[in-house]
């Protein structure tokens, strides 16, 4: 069964921080909207039961949204 990843857990960062942070940020608030997007994507394609290849890409994709996130954090 498909689990939603948690963002927060793996940046080792408290949910009230980032959302402090996005309100003052646009472009965090941007890449976390589209992290979010990225994980349904995820969830999703694994629920349909997709080809390895595509979850992976997804996952990639998804990826590199928290990078991109955790570069502003950081």
């Amino acid at each position: 069964m498909p689990v939603k990843h948690d963002l927060y857990q793996d940046l080792g960062v408290s949910k009230e921080d980032v959302h402090k942070r996005r309100a003052e940020d646009k472009w965090l608030d941007s890449l976390l909207t589209q992290y979010d997007d990225a994980d349904a994507n995820v969830l999703n394609a694994e629920k349909a039961r997709a080809s390895d290849e595509e979850v992976e890409n997804l996952k990639k994709k998804r990826l590199l949204i928290k990078d991109k996130i955790a570069g502003l954090l950081g």
